[in-house]
C-alpha cells in the first residue's frame, strides 16, 4: 500500500474521533431529555456540527498536525460556533443559552481530552 493512503488513513482517524465526540454529545443530549432517539433525529441534531467539524478541519488543514492541542482548541471553537450558527440559521432550531454552555463544555472536554490522552 502507497505512503500516501496509509498516511491519509492515519490523518483521517483523529477527524473521526472529533466526529464521535459530536455523536456523543447528540445521544446523550437527546436520551437525557426524553427526546426521539432514532437515527434521522440523532443525524438531524448532529448535522450541524458535524458540517463544522469537517470545515475546521478543511480550513485548519489540520491534517498537518491533528493530535496538537492548539489544533484541537481551534476545532473545538469552530465546531461550537460553527454547528450553532448552522443550527440555527440552516436548521431553524433553537440555540439555548444552557445548550450552548453544556455543547462549548462537553465538546471541549472530549476533543481536547482524547488528544490529552494521545499526546500522553
Amino acid at each position: 500500500m502507497p505512503d500516501s493512503v496509509s498516511m491519509s488513513r492515519v490523518n483521517l482517524q483523529p477527524m473521526l474521533y472529533d466526529l464521535a465526540c459530536v455523536l456523543v454529545m447528540v445521544v446523550i443530549g437527546t436520551r437525557n431529555h426524553d427526546q426521539d432517539t432514532g437515527i434521522s433525529a440523532v443525524l438531524g441534531v448532529a448535522s450541524p456540527f458535524w458540517i463544522a467539524v469537517v470545515i475546521a478541519w478543511i480550513v485548519l488543514r489540520a491534517h498537518r498536525s491533528p493530535r496538537a492541542m492548539s489544533t484541537g482548541a481551534a476545532i473545538w471553537a469552530i465546531s461550537v460556533s460553527g454547528g450553532m450558527l448552522l443550527r440555527h440559521f440552516a436548521w431553524d432550531r433553537g440555540t439555548a443559552g444552557a445548550f450552548i454552555v453544556v455543547a462549548t463544555i462537553f465538546l471541549g472536554a472530549t476533543m481536547m481530552g482524547w488528544r490529552a490522552i494521545a499526546n500522553r
